[in-house]
């Protein structure tokens, strides 16, 4: 684990896993700009997004939101966040289930790519703004999250 990383509450985690995905995701839309020559290519980028997605998701749900719901009176948007997540995993396992990098598979991870940049913008605009103002001790959420997604990583 990188040493920044052992410095980062809860909040700042999270957002570190968005900017990472973010990257897989342009250099996956990169790639799929060279269209064929680059198809062996995407297909290990679009798993990788999509194991990322799935344990950054889990430790969401397991660990960030419920101590947001206890902590705050967000329900309404945990529930939305939840939600999104539920699109999310139906795109990803229909991205898992392709057996090659194809123009399905471009549009699968075009179509995952808009959803998880509206929920990243739900999550900073909102979550995150509530959860630092609530006084929450988003540090040693933090340290939970990082256990965890060690955990499943």
């Amino acid at each position: 684990m990188p040493q920044e990383l052992a410095t980062k509450d809860a909040c700042d985690l999270l957002d570190a896993d968005h900017i990472a995905v973010k990257h897989l995701f342009v250099e996956y839309a990169r790639l799929a700009m060279a269209a064929p020559a680059a198809a062996a290519e995407r297909r290990p980028i679009a798993q990788k997004i999509c194991a990322e997605l799935t344990v950054h998701a889990q430790i969401e749900e397991e660990i960030f939101y419920p101590a947001l719901r206890e902590a705050t009176d967000a329900a309404e948007l945990l529930d939305e966040a939840e939600s999104e997540h539920q699109q999310a995993k139906q795109l990803i396992a229909q991205i898992q289930g392709l057996r090659k990098a194809d123009a399905m598979q471009d549009e699968l991870v075009t179509q995952l790519a808009r959803s998880v940049e509206h929920h990243v913008k739900e999550e900073r605009d909102h979550l995150f703004t509530k959860a630092r103002s609530c006084g929450m001790d988003l540090e040693a959420l933090g340290e939970k999250l990082r256990e965890r997604q060690e955990q499943l990583s």
